[in-house]
C-alpha cells in the first residue's frame, strides 16, 4: 500500500460529523480495498470488485457517488443549520476537513489502486470528476429548504409503516398536465400548495366528491410538480391517525414542506379515531406547524357513513359522537368539490386525452361511443371512465 493510500486511510477513521457514511455499501467496499494488500491478488480483486459491483447499481460516477451521499447524510449538523443554529468554530472547522477527505476519497481512480498489482487481465472501471465538496455543500445549505437531509431528500411519497415514514418504492409519477378538467378546482389546491411553499398561511383541504373524479390525482402530481421547491408527501391511512403527533414531531423542524394525505377518508359513528386529525385541524398547540398541511379526499362531503338504523334511538352519547364527526369537514379551511362532469365535460375530457394518445377520431362518432360506454360502464361520467374508454379505443386499434 502506497503513502497516499495509507494517510487516507487514518484521515477516514477521523471523520466524526458524517460517521453515518462509514456504513454506506460503496464507501465500506472502498475502504476495504484500500486496506487491502496488492499482493494477496485473490482477495484485491475480489474488494476492487465489490466496489464496481456497490457502484454501478446507481451511478458510474465515483465523486458523483459520494458527494450524493455527503449531501443527503443526516446528521446533527445539517439539522441544526436547518433550525438555525450557530456552531462552534471547532465544529465548523472539523465538517470542513471531513469534507475535504471524501473529496480525496471520490477521486480515486480504477488506476490509482491498481498500479502496484500484478494482474493483466480486465477489471470494471468506473469514472472520477473533480468537484469541489466544499463549495457543494455549502450551495446545499444555503438552499437547505428546496432539498431537506436524509431520507426525505432522497424521495418525494412516504407511506408510514410500524410508525416510521418510509419511501413510497414506485410513486406515482402524474404530472398536473396530464390531467384533464377540474381546472378551477385544481387551482384552488395549487394555490393552497403555493402559499405553503412560499412560508404564508395555508389551509388544511377536504376534496370531496365523485369516485373517479381525479381528487387524489391531482394531490399526487402536485407534489411532483413542486418536488423540486421542497414539497413532500406522506401518506397514511384511516387507522394511523393516531399517528399524527408523532409525525409531527419528527417532521415539524425539518426545513422541508409537507402535506399529511389521508386518502379516502370515511367514519363511521362508532368510530372514534380521529381525534388526532380533530387536534391537528383546529391547530391545538401540539399540533401546529407552518410546515405541515393536511390533505384528505373522500367521496362524502361530511365525512360519515350512516345508516338510517342509526338515526333512530336515543343515545346521548353516540349522538354526541355524530355530531362531532358531521362537524369534522367544517374545520377543514379549504373544501374543494370534485363533481361529475356533465356529458359536454366528460366529451371534452375524452377527446383531451384521446389527442394526447395520438387518436384521430370524428367528433360526433367519438361522442357517441364516450357517452355510450359511460353509461354502460357502470361508473357514469368521471374522468376516470373517460381514461378508460380511450384505452379501450387504443386497444380496438392495436387488434
Amino acid at each position: 500500500m502506497n503513502d497516499k493510500i495509507t494517510q487516507l486511510c487514518r484521515k477516514c477513521n477521523t471523520t466524526t460529523v458524517f460517521c453515518n457514511l462509514g456504513a454506506d455499501r460503496v464507501i465500506v467496499n472502498l475502504m476495504c480495498l484500500l486496506s487491502s494488500d496488492p499482493d494477496e491478488i485473490c482477495d484485491f480483486i475480489r474488494d476492487y470488485s465489490d466496489v464496481a459491483s456497490a457502484l454501478y447499481k446507481t451511478n458510474i460516477n465515483l465523486s458523483e457517488y459520494i458527494l450524493k451521499a455527503v449531501l443527503e447524510d443526516d446528521n446533527f449538523y445539517i439539522r441544526g443549520i436547518a433550525q438555525g443554529q450557530v456552531f462552534d468554530s471547532y465544529i465548523v472547522e472539523a465538517v470542513e476537513n471531513e469534507l475535504k477527505i471524501f473529496q480525496e476519497l471520490s477521486r480515486f481512480t480504477p488506476e490509482d489502486v491498481t498500479a502496484d498489482i500484478d494482474y493483466d487481465g480486465f477489471l470494471p472501471k468506473w469514472r472520477t470528476s473533480e468537484i469541489d465538496f466544499v463549495e457543494e455543500y455549502n450551495k446545499r445549505l444555503e438552499n437547505i429548504g428546496k432539498y431537506g437531509y436524509g431520507k426525505y431528500s432522497q424521495n418525494r411519497m412516504f407511506i408510514l409503516r410500524n410508525g416510521e415514514t418510509v419511501p413510497v418504492k414506485y410513486p406515482d409519477t402524474q404530472r398536473l398536465d396530464h390531467l384533464y378538467g377540474y381546472k378551477r378546482e385544481r387551482q384552488a389546491v395549487i394555490d393552497n400548495t403555493l402559499a405553503l411553499l412560499d412560508g404564508k398561511p395555508a389551509q388544511n383541504v377536504l376534496l370531496y366528491g365523485d369516485a373517479g373524479t381525479g381528487k387524489s390525482s391531482s394531490v399526487k402530481a402536485i407534489v411532483n410538480e413542486y418536488a423540486d421547491r421542497g414539497l413532500r408527501l406522506i401518506e397514511i391511512t384511516k387507522e394511523q391517525l393516531r399517528d399524527i403527533p408523532q409525525i409531527i414531531d419528527d417532521i415539524s423542524h425539518n426545513p422541508l414542506k409537507f402535506i399529511i394525505f389521508i386518502d379516502d377518508l370515511t367514519f363511521t359513528s362508532g368510530e372514534d379515531c380521529f381525534g388526532s386529525l380533530k387536534a391537528m385541524l383546529e391547530g391545538s398547540a401540539s399540533a401546529r406547524s407552518d410546515n405541515i398541511v393536511i390533505y384528505a379526499t373522500s367521496n362524502r362531503r361530511h365525512l360519515v357513513k350512516e345508516t338510517f338504523s342509526e338515526r333512530d334511538g336515543d343515545d346521548v352519547h353516540r349522538n354526541d359522537t355524530m355530531q362531532e364527526l358531521i362537524s369534522l369537514s367544517a374545520r377543514f379551511g379549504l373544501r374543494v368539490n370534485f363533481g361529475k362532469p356533465d356529458k359536454k365535460e366528460f366529451v371534452r375530457i375524452a377527446g383531451e386525452l384521446a389527442r394526447q394518445k395520438g387518436l384521430e377520431f370524428e367528433e360526433k362518432d367519438f361522442e357517441l361511443k364516450a357517452e355510450r360506454f359511460a353509461m354502460s360502464s357502470g361508473n357514469g361520467r368521471s374522468p376516470r371512465t373517460a381514461k378508460q374508454f380511450v384505452n379501450q379505443l387504443i386497444n380496438e386499434k392495436s387488434v
